[in-house]
C-alpha cells in the first residue's frame, strides 16, 4: 500500500474518532421553578472584582432562585469582598490555608461547612447563567441522580481566546466521549457542579481531595467509587463562561497544566480516539499544502467537523475552523 493511501486512511479515521468523541449532552432546559429543596450556590473567588458582578447579576435573575448565595474570598488582593458585599450576599473570607489543602478546595470547604441548602451547586467565579440555568440543573439532577456537571459554553471575545479552539475540544472530548459511561475514575467538570448535601457528605466532600491539584477529575471519581453516578453535560444556552481573560499566557499555562494532569483520569479507549483525531487533523494539515485533492478534502472536512462542534462547544467563529492550523 502506498503511503498516500495509508495517510488518508488515518485522515479518515481521526475524522470518525471525532464523531465518535463528540457526544453532545445537553443540559435538558427546564423554564418556570423547579423543586422545593433549599438551594446553596458556592462560589470559591480569589482576585476575581471583575468577572464576579456578570455571575452574581445572572444568579438574580433565575427563574428558580437559590436559597443562599455563598461566595468565598480566598485571600483577594483585589475588591472581590467588598464587590460581593454589594450584591447582598453571604461572603466567607477563607482562613489561613492548613498543611495539606490546595487554595481552591480549602475556599470550596469553607463555603460549604456555611452552607444550609439540601442541594449544593458549586459554580466558578467565571461562570454565567441563562435565567433557566438552575431549574434545568435541579431538573436534571432530580432526573439523572447522583452528581451533575456542566461543561460551559467558551464565549471568547479577543482573538487570543479564539486560538484556544482546538486544545478547548481537546479538553470537551474527555466528557462527551462514550467511553468515559465505564471509566471509574470519570471526572466532573468543576465549574458547574450540582449534588445532594447527603451525597456530598458520603464522601466527605471536598475535604477528600484536599491535596489535589485537578479537584474536580478527582472528585467525580470519588463518587464513582461511592456508587454514586456522575453525569457530565454540555452547557450551549445555558451556562457560560469567559475562560482566560487575562492574556495569551495564562490560557496556554491553563490547557497546559489540564492536559498534563488529567491524563490519568481519562478512559484508555478515549485517549487513543482522541489521538487518531489529531494525527487525522495534522496530516490533514501538513497534507493540505501540498495541493493533493485528498489531503485539501481532508482539511476542508475536518474544518467542517470542527465548526458543527463549535456551534455547541463556543463562538469561536466561522473563519477560524478553516484555519485551524493557526496556532
Amino acid at each position: 500500500m502506498k503511503m498516500p493511501a495509508i495517510l488518508y486512511g488515518f485522515m479518515l479515521c481521526g475524522l470518525l474518532a471525532g464523531f465518535v468523541l463528540f457526544r453532545k449532552r445537553p443540559l435538558p432546559q427546564a423554564t418556570g421553578t423547579a423543586g422545593r429543596e433549599k438551594i446553596s450556590v458556592i462560589i470559591p473567588a480569589r482576585n476575581e472584582e471583575n468577572t464576579l458582578p456578570a455571575l452574581l447579576h445572572s444568579l438574580n435573575r433565575q427563574t428558580t432562585k437559590p436559597g443562599e448565595i455563598i461566595v468565598v474570598d480566598d485571600h483577594s488582593e483585589d475588591r472581590t469582598k467588598e464587590t460581593a458585599e454589594k450584591f447582598g450576599v453571604t461572603v466567607v473570607s477563607a482562613p489561613d490555608l492548613p498543611d495539606g489543602w490546595t487554595g481552591k478546595t480549602w475556599a470550596v470547604w469553607n463555603g460549604y461547612v456555611k452552607s444550609t441548602g439540601d442541594l449544593l451547586i458549586f459554580l466558578d467565579a467565571d461562570t454565567r447563567l441563562a435565567k433557566h440555568a438552575i431549574s434545568s440543573l435541579v431538573t436534571a439532577h432530580k432526573q439523572q441522580g447522583g452528581v451533575i456537571s456542566v461543561v460551559p459554553y467558551h464565549h471568547t471575545e479577543k482573538f487570543y481566546e479564539k486560538l484556544a479552539m482546538v486544545l478547548n475540544l481537546l479538553g470537551i472530548f474527555s466528557f462527551t466521549s462514550p467511553f468515559e459511561r465505564f471509566n471509574r475514575q470519570k471526572g466532573l467538570y468543576g465549574a458547574c457542579i450540582c449534588v445532594s448535601k447527603e451525597d456530598y457528605d458520603k464522601i466527605g466532600g471536598h475535604g477528600n481531595i484536599r491535596a489535589e491539584m485537578l479537584d474536580d477529575l478527582n472528585l467525580g471519581a470519588r463518587f464513582q467509587q461511592a456508587g454514586i453516578p456522575v453525569t457530565n453535560f454540555t452547557g450551549s444556552g445555558l451556562v457560560f463562561f469567559r475562560m482566560y481573560p487575562g492574556g495569551f499566557r495564562q490560557e496556554l499555562q491553563g490547557f497546559a497544566k489540564g492536559a498534563v494532569l488529567s491524563t490519568s483520569a481519562i478512559h484508555p479507549f478515549t485517549i487513543a480516539a482522541v489521538v487518531f483525531w489529531i494525527l487525522g487533523l495534522l496530516i490533514s494539515e501538513l497534507g493540505c499544502f501540498s495541493g493533493i485533492p485528498y489531503f485539501v478534502a481532508g482539511y476542508l472536512l475536518y474544518a467542517a467537523q470542527i465548526y458543527y462542534f463549535n456551534r455547541h462547544a463556543g463562538n469561536f467563529g466561522i473563519l477560524q475552523p478553516l484555519f485551524h492550523f493557526f496556532p
